[in-house]
């Protein structure tokens, strides 16, 4: 078994959301792409959305991770704390790995069989522990997200 890591890209100013499904399924009111890689039958990369560039840059992606019922979500217009639940809610999706806009790095297990998602290596470690300005900082985007109201 080799292990690699897959460094994806999407563009500045969207988010990217890394998970496990059984299947593809499409999403209201904001702009992305999502790219599905089946692990049976013809083994395809499906694909969906509502933004062209969105939809070519999530199958970049799912082709450079190539990891069976993998799944690539490129989001825009929108956070993924502002879907992430209804995602997880769709009883194909088994797991979430990572929603960010950090870069991202896919930890992928390859084998004579096929390759699977081991985890992910999202952003960068941290520099230290958050002082007062820091935490007025972090509640304040929470609130600009819509995230906490008070």
């Amino acid at each position: 078994m080799e292990l690699k890591s897959v460094r994806l890209e999407f563009p500045e100013g969207t988010n990217i959301i890394i998970g496990q499904t059984h299947f593809i399924k499409t999403m209201p009111k904001s702009r992305f792409g999502i790219a599905f890689c089946e692990a049976s039958g013809a083994c395809l990369i499906r694909c969906e959305g509502n933004d062209e560039e969105l939809k070519s840059v999530a199958v970049q992606n799912a082709e450079a991770i190539a990891a069976g019922h993998a799944f690539v979500m490129v989001l825009a217009d929108a956070y993924p704390i502002n879907v992430l639940n209804a995602i997880k809610q769709c009883p194909e999706v088994c797991s979430i790995f990572c929603a960010t806009a950090n870069p991202v790095e896919v930890v992928v297990a390859e084998s004579s069989q096929g390759r699977g998602i081991l985890g992910v290596i999202d952003g960068f470690p941290p520099k230290g522990v958050e002082g007062e300005a820091d935490i007025r900082w972090r509640k304040e985007l929470l609130r600009k997200i819509g995230y906490k109201i008070s």
